[in-house]
């Protein structure tokens, strides 16, 4: 497993991390929670990500209605690894009926920081990130509230998830004379994603760690045209993040991406995520395999070497600018 620094944060990652928003549900969507990996199944994967030089461990006070963080929690005091990975959880998302419930007020960060400490059973998070933006809690009062974290030892560094490059920018503004932003964490794949974000990052000085760099499942092959969805998938759950990709263009290029693929005797998903890694402005990539043999899998994309030009060749590809 390699490993890099998250920006000019000094916070050192595995490249590879692995997203536990399948843990007690399907992410934030309260229809799925008591769904996805059950805790044996998450202790399985947690246990064949840390044997396989994963650090980076990716969750949310959201995920599971907090049952991921309390899964995460239960396997880091029983195998006592705390001091071993890099844990990373998230705040803005509806945790309760109350309109107070969500949001990244200084009342709703502060209260809920406590809470996931409690749930992950640590005294401190690693990192912490603002889930998304919420534009009802000015800039000044969500970054006061983070930097008050970080003096108070509750959380070492913070972030941002799902934001702009101006909002970021915003964000770096606001922060002038206190801890600032260390990461941001967006979608990023062959079939999304905004580049000028991760050059941002890089002139910046802060860390990009991609989710979803195989885009929900798409980029396995695992969705045909003409062909409905496999049952249990991602696009008979939470199909609301990828519907745009629900295209004739897309299956074509997924076609062609698998033929470039077979070429280089890889499947498409290691072809995709090597993508995604071999971009030098990405630190980390967040995966979220359901069995130990999909992880490993996924590891053999450590391994594919491309260059400058191949990646420009297969997002000609993947973009639709053939």
């Amino acid at each position: 497993m390699r490993n890099a620094t998250l920006g000019s944060s000094g916070v050192r990652v595995s490249v590879l991390g692995l997203g536990c928003g399948n843990f007690g549900g399907v992410g934030s969507a309260p229809e799925l929670f008591g769904r996805g990996d059950d805790e044996p199944a998450a202790f399985t994967l947690l246990d064949c990500a840390v044997e396989h030089g994963m650090s980076l461990l990716d969750t949310a006070n959201s995920y599971g209605g907090g049952r991921s963080e309390e899964i995460v929690g239960r396997w880091l005091r029983s195998r006592g690894t705390r001091d071993d990975v890099v844990l990373t959880t998230k705040v803005r998302n509806r945790v309760g009926p109350r309109p107070e419930d969500e949001g990244l007020s200084a009342r709703h960060i502060t209260e809920q920081v406590d809470r996931s400490l409690t749930r992950l059973q640590v005294e401190h998070i690693d990192l912490y990130l603002a889930h998304e933006p919420d534009p009802a809690t000015p800039m000044e009062e969500t970054i006061e509230a983070f930097d008050g974290l970080v003096r108070a030892g509750k959380i070492g560094h913070y972030g941002l998830s799902n934001y702009s490059g101006s909002q970021l920018m915003n964000a770096l503004a606001a922060a002038a004379g206190m801890s600032r932003p260390a990461n941001l964490q967006n979608s990023y794949s062959l079939l999304d994603g905004d580049e000028d974000d991760l050059t941002n990052c890089v002139n910046l000085g802060v860390g990009f760690t991609a989710f979803s760099p195989l885009a929900g499942g798409w980029l396995t092959g695992k969705y045909r045209a003409g062909e409905p969805f496999p049952a249990g998938s991602r696009m008979t759950l939470r199909p609301e993040p990828y519907a745009a990709l629900q295209s004739p263009d897309t299956f074509a290029a997924i076609d062609a991406l698998a033929q470039h693929a077979i070429a280089r005797g890889l499947d498409l998903a290691t072809l995709a995520l090597a993508w995604v890694l071999t971009d030098p402005r990405v630190s980390a990539a967040i995966v979220g395999p359901r069995t130990p043999a999909q992880l490993v899998q996924m590891l053999a994309a450590l391994s594919v070497t491309l260059s400058p030009a191949d990646r420009a060749d297969l997002s000609a590809i993947a973009r639709h600018r053939t």
